[in-house]
């Protein structure tokens, strides 16, 4: 495990059975997380991006042990410095990782149990694990509130009576009950209107401040990704393609599927605006019950060359410093980025 690490995930790969016939017996199956490399230090932000179904909520269950991973080690640090490795461990094992690690959901309204107070949902974790009841209890749920940006008043109520940007701190609050060191942030602003989107987005760059945080940041918009995260790492098909900092990514991307990615983000200057060509992928998403032979991206790539790329799997590799790629020829590529914004005197 890397030494300046809190999580390192290493060839973590999850599969999913496909049934079939008369008998209902394993045919196939989807391969959601195919051998995916990662790592996560201290206090950062590590953004993960790519299409729908490619993977990203799967590898973020797999971490908070949601999913059983069917190969591969999820090695977390404690802050005594011991290193465990969470893929083996049963379920009783899991509990005290499961205070440290918590999860912040995308979808606000399901995600809370509306025959619950908010009281009770944001107190359950306390009282789960015997930390708090009663008055305590109240007292703790109360102070999660103010440091979400609630009134504590409102803890008698259920989620029907607050909007969506609410019931999402509500979530956080939750999330937070238990002190943890890492949150993973599962799409957590993608079913938000754009300015309350803002908002939390700024609760969870101070709360990250606040409490020494570090997040996993799972989305598909890179706009937000560009202004929350520090580093990103981009998937598709349940394999890890790039992982670089989120000023390098931008700027120069070394994965063609990284480059098509970047042409879709909005450019606020109208003058860069009329200068940019949205790169437009050909073909389908592959099947991941079904993937492509070698790179999984060949098929869509207009820089494969129809042999190497179509026979041979590339390795997640470090090409340039802590930025690492999964093409065979991503030190040939000139790719372009996102153009800085033009300053306007």
């Amino acid at each position: 495990m890397r030494s300046d690490a809190m999580l390192e995930v290493q060839n973590l790969k999850m599969h999913f059975p496909v049934y079939g016939g008369f008998f209902r017996r394993v045919v196939g199956h989807v391969k959601a997380v195919d051998g995916v490399n990662l790592f996560i230090c201290p206090g950062e932000t590590l953004g993960l991006v790519g299409e729908s179904g490619c993977g990203k909520t799967t590898t973020g269950r797999c971490i908070i042990r949601a999913y059983k991973p069917l190969d591969g080690q999820i090695l977390y640090r404690r802050a005594d410095g011991s290193v465990v490795d969470l893929a083996p461990l049963d379920d009783q094992s899991l509990r005290p990782y499961h205070r440290e690690i918590r999860l912040i959901f995308q979808d606000p309204y399901s995600s809370l149990n509306p025959r619950m107070p908010v009281v009770d949902l944001v107190g359950e974790p306390l009282k789960v694990n015997k930390i708090a009841t009663g008055k305590e209890l109240e007292d703790r749920v109360a102070e999660l509130l103010r440091r979400v940006g609630l009134r504590p008043e409102y803890m008698k109520r259920y989620p029907h009576a607050f909007s969506g940007g609410e019931r999402q701190r509500i979530g956080i609050a939750r999330a937070l009950s238990l002190n943890p060191r890492l949150v993973i942030c599962d799409e957590a602003v993608s079913a938000l209107d754009v300015s309350v989107r803002a908002q939390i987005l700024n609760l969870l760059e101070d709360l990250q401040a606040e409490f020494n945080l570090t997040y996993l940041f799972i989305a598909h918009d890179l706009s937000v990704v560009e202004y929350i995260c520090d580093r990103v790492a981009v998937m598709y098909v349940g394999k890890l393609v790039e992982l670089a900092s989120t000023d390098e990514l931008f700027a120069q991307p070394q994965h063609p599927y990284t480059e098509a990615l970047l042409s879709a983000v909005p450019q606020p200057d109208p003058l860069i605006r009329d200068q940019k060509q949205r790169i437009v992928l050909g073909g389908e998403v592959p099947d991941p019950a079904n993937p492509p032979s070698g790179c999984y991206f060949h098929p869509r790539c207009r820089y494969s060359d129809g042999a190497r790329c179509m026979n041979e799997t590339p390795a997640l590799r470090e090409t340039t410093p802590l930025h690492f790629v999964a093409c065979h020829y991503a030190e040939k590529l000139s790719l372009r980025g996102v153009i800085a914004p033009r300053i306007l005197a």
